[in-house]
């Protein structure tokens, strides 16, 4: 199936890193992570987002997890791989590969790595963006990268690139995006940190929102209350969720431990191994992580997939 610009919207998980406890690729866990997100009927997944400790992998153990994404078979969600290279030629080589190999979508990160110059980067995104035609996010993320892209850039190349997608990281991010919006509403907008502004960010028009991939079912709930018009129900189950993710958004690195040790103790992953440096978690971070659990009834999932 082929996906457009429209089609990338909807809950759009990150997948997590998929170790075994000695720090090795896992490759059954990362399958069943995939069988898990396709069960639950999420929009979409991507792979190699922050959430996917992506700095931490080798270019042959990405290789290996986008064969394995790309050809698992039977899979209902659009699958998008992440650009996250400083280099300019090696994100062309790089987006124009996963096109190639049947990416239904890309995520652009922009360069960050010693400060390169405004118009530098602003070279970067668009040269990438002209490599390739199957839909790009562009993520913009000031507060991880320092890097500010205005409103009214991002209206302009809204226009001049029909194939782009926005995801908006701005902490908080509604104020951007309602005057972005105000220049393009018909743009397509995600937003990621966990989730915690979605029901803000669909409120003044984003699409989607692209959290973990761990309780993901939850935020497939909040969505489908939220576009069904049961608006309430929507806002009760992201009130209950977010005295959960407000703390453990509180660090990158915190959030991603967190999420890997849910998916451990759901059975979709044998090991919540994240590579170091990394974040322990204490005994009350444990003691939070099975209260949500059983507090929003989150199953054991059985497996599925081959190696």
């Amino acid at each position: 199936m082929k996906y457009n610009v429209s089609d990338i919207i909807g809950v759009n998980p990150i997948i997590a890193a998929p170790f075994n406890q000695s720090g090795e690729i896992d490759k059954k866990g990362f399958i069943n992570i995939i069988h898990y997100l396709n069960s639950i009927n999420v929009n979409g997944a991507t792979l190699f987002g922050v959430a996917s400790e992506f700095p931490k992998f080798t270019d042959y153990e990405k290789d290996l997890l986008v064969d394995i994404y790309l050809n698992e078979k039977n899979i209902n969600f659009y699958r998008a791989l992440s650009i996250t290279d400083h280099s300019t030629e090696n994100a062309i080589k790089k987006a124009k590969r996963y096109q190639s190999l049947g990416a239904d979508a890309l995520m652009l990160l922009p360069p960050f790595f010693l400060n390169p110059s405004q118009k530098a980067v602003e070279k970067h995104i668009q040269s990438v963006l002209e490599s390739v035609t199957i839909p790009i996010m562009l993520q913009y993320a000031p507060n991880e990268t320092g890097f500010l892209i205005t409103p009214e850039k991002m209206a302009e190349w809204a226009t001049l690139y029909p194939n782009l997608v926005f995801k908006i990281e701005c902490n908080p991010p509604t104020d951007y995006t309602r005057e972005f919006l105000s220049y393009t509403p018909e743009s397509i907008v995600l937003n990621g940190y966990a989730g915690l502004y979605m029901l803000d960010m669909f409120n003044i028009g984003g699409k989607g929102v692209m959290p973990g991939c761990s309780f993901s079912e939850i935020y497939v709930d909040i969505y489908n209350f939220w576009n069904s018009g049961e608006k309430d129900k929507a806002l009760h189950l992201h009130k209950k969720l977010l005295r959960y993710i407000t703390k453990w958004m509180s660090h990158c690195e915190y959030i991603i431990q967190a999420e890997k040790t849910i998916l451990k103790k759901r059975g979709i992953l044998d090991s919540d191994y994240c590579r170091n440096p990394n974040y322990p978690l204490d005994n009350n971070d444990l003691k939070m992580i099975d209260d949500f659990i059983k507090e929003f009834k989150l199953s054991y999932f059985k497996g599925g997939g081959n190696e």
